[in-house]
C-alpha cells in the first residue's frame, strides 16, 4: 500500500482543523497557507470529509469549516476511507483474482490481505486527538486570528460628503444651470 498525497494532505488538513477547534470556523484558504496544500484539491477533500460527516461548514463572512465530531471520536482510517483513498496491498485489490481474471489468487494473496487488516487495525486505533495532541507536545503554537466584523469598531474621523445629485430631480437640475 502506498498512501497518496490525497490522503497524507486529508490527514495533514484535519489536524490543522482540530488545533485550531475553540477558535470556530476556519477557512480553507487559511489552511491552504499554513500547510501548502491547493486551495482546489482542499476544498475537492472537504467535499468528501463532509459527505462523511467528518467536518462541517459554516457558510458567510467568518465562516468556514469546523470538526463534524469530537477529535477523539475521529480516526485516521475514517479520514483516509473518507477521501476515497485505498487501504490495500494485495495486487488484485481484493478481488482474489491475482493472477489473471480466471487464474484465481496468487500465493502471496492471504500475506498481503493480512497486511491490509493490520494497516486497517492502526489506522482506526490512532485518534485524531492524538496527532493534536503530539503536535502540541512538539511546541507548535496556534496562532489567535482577531474576530473579523463586518462594521468597523473604530469612530469615523471624517464624514463623508457627497456631492452628486440625490434624486432625478436634482439630476435635471444640474444640467438646467
Amino acid at each position: 500500500m502506498r498512501l497518496t498525497t490525497k490522503g497524507r494532505f486529508a490527514v495533514t488538513a484535519m489536524i490543522d482543523l482540530a488545533l485550531r477547534e475553540n477558535t470556530g470556523p476556519v477557512a480553507l484558504a487559511a489552511i491552504s497557507g499554513r500547510q501548502q496544500i491547493s486551495l482546489s484539491y482542499l476544498e475537492q477533500l472537504f467535499g468528501k470529509l463532509r459527505r462523511h460527516e467528518l467536518v462541517e461548514s459554516t457558510r458567510g463572512p467568518g465562516g468556514g469549516y469546523s470538526l463534524g465530531r469530537k477529535a477523539d471520536q475521529i480516526t485516521v482510517a475514517d479520514i483516509i476511507v473518507a477521501v476515497d483513498e485505498p487501504i490495500d496491498a494485495t495486487g488484485c485489490a481484493g478481488k482474489e483474482n491475482c493472477m489473471g481474471e480466471d487464474s484465481g489468487r496468487c500465493m502471496t494473496h492471504d500475506l498481503w490481505a493480512s497486511l491490509n487488516t493490520k494497516m486497517i487495525e492502526f489506522l482506526d486505533s490512532v485518534s485524531l486527538r492524538k496527532l493534536v495532541d503530539e503536535q502540541l507536545a512538539k511546541g507548535v503554537s496556534i496562532e489567535e486570528q482577531p474576530v473579523k466584523r463586518a462594521i468597523s469598531s473604530q469612530p469615523v474621523v471624517k464624514p463623508i460628503k457627497i456631492t452628486a445629485p440625490n434624486s432625478v430631480f436634482a439630476f435635471g437640475a444640474a444640467f438646467s444651470k
